[in-house]
């Protein structure tokens, strides 16, 4: 398992990117759920953010690429709106606890 950070660090509809050992990750709070994705957008391979852990559109509502503007649903990495409509990011197991956020050793499999 690798420690991402504190819960307080990830505030609701906030999202940050992590680089743990050369992966490099987005995680974002929706609902006061934790989800983590590669930060790797499906249709050209490129980081997905505009700025340093700045992932999310306007609204905080979904994940936004900044190369082309693809739309990801948060709870599923779902492509809703992009030249790549439909497919999906590729979500990595965490959970969360008293300590804060984890990335499980299955992220790196």
């Amino acid at each position: 398992m690798h420690f991402l950070c504190r819960s307080a660090e990830l505030a609701e509809a906030q999202s940050r990117g992590f680089d743990i050992d050369g992966l490099k990750i987005l995680a974002t709070r929706r609902g006061g759920q934790v989800f983590v994705y590669r930060n790797r957008c499906p249709h050209r391979g490129v980081a997905l953010e505009w700025q340093p852990d700045q992932f999310l559109d306007a609204s905080a509502s979904l994940i936004q690429c900044a190369t082309h503007g693809a739309l990801f649903l948060i709870e599923t990495g779902e492509c809703i709106a992009g030249p790549c409509a439909g497919d999906v990011l590729c979500a990595l197991d965490c959970h969360e606890d008293s300590q804060g956020i984890w990335l499980n050793g299955s992220a790196f499999e």
